[in-house]
């Protein structure tokens, strides 16, 4: 089945392009989705306008989320964990946590943007690539440092009561 692409998609194609696949996968998935649209004589002419559409939107979406990465682009967070003397954490630093330290710093990141191998279960300083777009990538520094023994045995004071 041919459909015309209307986002860019890593394993398909680009915007705007026509490309062939399976029925059941368009049907099922790339229609619904909004991903493509089914390629027919009736509407050719529509398809060239959506092009032309996608391609302009697609350009300054690209604009905006430049701006975005050189705002991202070396900022920092700490992250305060509870961890041992030896430096291993109790639990680990997420990417939710990453995101939420951010946010309260005024930088608003969904956390799926940041790439994170595997979660952090170390004191140190962490260099962490986020993909903001296909075609836009920017590093973030994070800082996860021990937590002061004192506010641990606040919360759990506060816990007890």
């Amino acid at each position: 089945m041919k459909l015309f692409l209307k986002k860019n998609i890593k394993e398909l194609g680009e915007i705007g392009e026509v490309i062939d696949v399976k029925t059941g996968y368009a049907r099922n998935f790339l229609i619904p989705q909004g991903i493509g649209v089914e390629v027919g004589q009736a509407n050719l002419q529509w398809i060239d306008a959506q092009k032309r559409r996608l391609v302009v939107e697609e350009t300054e979406r690209n604009a905006e989320m430049k701006d975005l990465a050189d705002r991202i682009n070396g900022a920092s967070c700490t992250v305060i964990a509870r961890a041992t003397e030896e430096g291993h954490l109790f639990g680990s630093v997420t990417v939710e946590n990453i995101s939420e330290q951010l946010a309260g710093d005024g930088i608003e990141l969904d956390p799926k943007l940041i790439e994170l191998e595997k979660p952090i279960k170390e004191l140190g300083i962490y260099n962490l690539k986020t993909r903001i777009h296909s075609e836009v990538e920017s590093i973030i520094k994070v800082w996860v440092v021990k937590a002061d023994e004192e506010d641990g045995a606040a919360d759990s004071d506060d816990s007890a009561k």
